[in-house]
């Protein structure tokens, strides 16, 4: 079994709803579990009731269950072309699975959201992409054969680097159908390496004991 994670932060909703999409796209794939989980949150609850933040029931991640999963999908909003503050503060929490080498090998991918077309998603992601790189993952992206990126005629928030959306300076944009099927693409093409990973990794270990 080929264990997927996709974990997220997200305040008014647009990164939670990319994250499902991610979540339907990898549970597409045949022999692989999916969990969906949160960061948790670090803001007030008076700062976040003032700020419209959207309330989330999803259960939310620790640090220490990331050496369980074969993947992980990274998705938080843009914060000045870089990650939200509460990702990066959770991952400044994993120094101990630094140390031990215990995401070597592990794929990750990262999706974004922006307030603008071009308010910075692709720096969010491949600065996102470099404390991933330190904990020796392999990093994955959005590859052109999801064609959608492509399009003309509407605002799309994918890269090649990763799936994005676009949420509009007051937040009122909610994630197109293009920018979904780019969240589901991406996430079976993470699960689909993923597995074989997984399988690669068995068969050597088999043949090394026959």
């Amino acid at each position: 079994m080929t264990r997927v994670l996709i974990l997220y932060y997200s305040s008014y909703g647009h990164i939670r709803r990319m994250a499902e999409a991610e979540a339907e796209g990898a549970r597409s794939v045949a022999g692989v579990q999916v969990d969906l989980r949160r960061i948790p949150e670090t803001v007030p609850q008076p700062v976040r009731e003032a700020a419209g933040y959207i309330p989330d029931d999803t259960p939310e991640a620790t640090v220490a269950m990331l050496p369980d999963y074969d993947a992980i999908l990274f998705g938080t909003p843009t914060r000045f072309g870089t990650m939200a503050a509460q990702m990066k503060q959770f991952l400044d929490m994993a120094g101990e699975l630094w140390a031990q080498n215990a995401l070597v090998g592990k794929l990750g991918a990262v999706f974004t959201s922006t307030g603008s077309q071009h308010g910075g998603h692709e720096a969010a992601v491949l600065t996102s992409h470099v404390p991933l790189m330190h904990f020796g993952m392999l990093v994955a992206g959005l590859p052109y054969t999801f064609a959608g990126q492509t399009r003309m005629d509407e605002v799309v928030g994918g890269s090649p680097y990763g799936a994005g959306t676009v949420a509009g300076g007051d937040g009122s944009f909610k994630p197109t159908e293009t920018d979904l099927a780019g969240a589901r693409f991406q996430g079976r093409h993470v699960a689909e390496l993923a597995a074989q990973l997984v399988a690669g990794a068995a068969l050597r270990a088999e043949t090394k004991a026959a």
